[in-house]
């Protein structure tokens, strides 16, 4: 029997560091997120996530276009990565809705992992509402789950960053060719706390993709923590801005583009997109199905004869129990086609 849901309750606007201390974003990082263009990043990314050995473990893909979010055009990300590592399957999916300076406007973040009929499932949903960012978190390990509320005021999450706006500001990075120094900017640990993640230039290296050497530029991405150690993520992107390769350090994993972009375009090669995972399309779904339940609902109670009918159907069917459940519909409901009213004769109207 599934454990009833906790829940943790965390005070309006609290944050991690230092105590009492209000952590944050720099100010060349609020000017870097002013000053984007948005319009040179929306373009797609698919790669492979490989083990060390090579193996093929997986594929991750980014999709940016620009969207609609109550009436308000906005930036519309979904990155996925799913895949098995030692035969466990895993995987993440990200739906952001962003301003053009990659201000969050609503975020879905959705982890999940299956070890040994075991599973952790975790989901995140943060949307700005009242002048408030507020953060729902759902984590499920095995039967037992565990719910967390916060919200933060939007003035101490000036310059925060997300997993989706992440990913595009780092794409943004790769087109200048050039990272700025004090790259400091504000996100959100675990624990929904206000921490530091910072951004610095690794330069340029020689990568080969699809069997061409190609000169990439690297993104160093670093997740500070007050409990734990810090986590970095290195990432290196093509001339245009495509992502190349991305390692979280001290992982055995890497995800890799095995192919140039203008080849796969030339493939047609259609990216997966789950729809489930996608909140604009999900929403549309669920608002359709809602109309149809209640339609349908309503027909029934205009017609209380519908229930009674199949209800006879049903229970002479399954007294007879007949081999050709088909031909034995067939004459059970003959009789009442005797009952429609007969249709018109085209003749006789024309007289």
């Amino acid at each position: 029997m599934m454990e009833a849901p906790q829940e943790d309750v965390a005070p309006v606007g609290a944050s991690a560091g230092t105590e009492g201390q209000e952590l944050k974003a720099s100010e060349e990082a609020i000017a870097f997120m002013s000053s984007i263009e948005p319009q040179k990043c929306m373009f797609a990314d698919s790669l492979v996530t490989v083990s060390e050995g090579g193996r093929d473990l997986g594929k991750f893909s980014v999709q940016v276009e620009f969207g609609r979010r109550l009436q308000q055009p906005c930036l519309l990300l979904h990155a996925q990565s799913h895949g098995a590592i030692d035969n466990c399957p895993c995987g993440t999916t990200v739906t952001a809705y962003l301003t053009p300076d990659l201000e969050v406007l609503e975020e879905d973040f959705h982890e999940y992992v299956k070890v040994n009929g075991h599973s952790l499932d975790k989901r995140c949903h943060m949307v700005q509402r009242d002048g408030q960012m507020v953060i729902d978190k759902v984590t499920t390990v095995g039967e037992e789950v565990t719910k967390e509320s916060v919200s933060h005021p939007m003035s101490v999450l000036r310059g925060l960053v997300t997993e989706g706006s992440t990913l595009l500001l780092m794409r943004l990075m790769a087109l200048r060719k050039k990272v700025p120094e004090n790259m400091t900017f504000v996100s959100l640990d675990q624990r929904l706390h206000v921490i530091h993640t910072t951004f610095s230039e690794l330069g340029v290296k020689q990568l080969e993709v699809g069997g061409e050497t190609l000169e990439v530029f690297g993104v160093e991405r670093i997740v500070h923590s007050v409990e734990d150690s810090p986590t970095a993520w290195h990432c290196y992107f093509l001339d245009d801005g495509h992502l190349a390769s991305r390692v979280q350090v001290g992982s055995p994993v890497t995800m890799m583009l095995l192919e140039l972009p203008s080849k796969i375009e030339k493939g047609f090669e259609k990216i997966p997109l789950m729809w489930e995972e996608d909140m604009q399309m999900r929403s549309e779904f669920l608002d359709r199905k809602g109309e149809l339940k209640a339609g349908h609902a309503s027909y029934l109670r205009q017609h209380p004869e519908i229930r009674a009918l199949m209800s006879d159907f049903l229970q002479f069917l399954l007294l007879r129990k007949p081999d050709d459940v088909f031909q034995f519909a067939r004459e059970y409901f003959l009789p009442f086609a005797s009952r429609r009213p007969p249709e018109a004769d085209p003749k006789a109207e024309s007289l």
